[in-house]
C-alpha cells in the first residue's frame, strides 16, 4: 500500500521552519523605519500578555514603533515580528506551536527585548 505522503510533509515543514526565521515581507506593507508587530488572538489572556510585552518594548526601545494586531489575527496565535525598512521581516517569537500548558505560548518580555537588540545592532 502506498504511503500517504507524511514523510514528505514532515521534510517540507523542516525546510519551511528554516526559511521562516528571516523572510521577505511580501504580503505586508513597506515601512519607512523598523517596526515591531505583535500578533495575538483576541482572548483575554493573550491580550494581557501582549500589553505587557508591548509596554516592555516601548520602554526599552522608545524610538521603535510597536503595532499590536495591525490585521485580523489568526486563532491561537502569539507572534512578535520585526519589520525592516528593506521589506524583510524577522520573527522574534512565535508561540503558535508551543503548549500545553498555555503559559508556554507567551515569552518573557526581556527575552524578546534581548532578541530584538540582537537584530537591531
Amino acid at each position: 500500500m502506498a504511503s500517504r505522503g507524511r514523510k514528505r510533509k514532515a521534510e517540507a515543514e523542516v525546510v519551511a521552519a528554516a526559511e521562516k526565521r528571516e523572510k521577505p515581507a511580501g504580503d505586508r506593507k513597506r515601512v519607512e523605519e523598523a517596526t515591531v508587530v505583535i500578533e495575538h488572538c483576541t482572548s483575554r489572556v493573550y491580550g494581557r500578555n501582549a500589553a505587557a510585552l508591548s509596554q516592555a518594548l516601548r520602554l526599552d526601545t522608545p524610538e521603535l514603533p510597536v503595532e499590536v494586531n495591525p490585521a485580523r489575527p489568526r486563532r491561537g496565535s502569539f507572534e512578535v515580528t520585526l519589520l525592516r525598512p528593506d521589506g524583510s521581516s524577522v520573527e522574534l517569537w512565535t508561540g503558535i506551536k508551543k503548549g500545553p500548558p498555555r503559559k508556554l505560548k507567551f515569552p518573557e518580555p526581556q527575552e524578546v527585548v534581548k532578541e530584538l537588540k540582537k537584530y537591531l545592532s
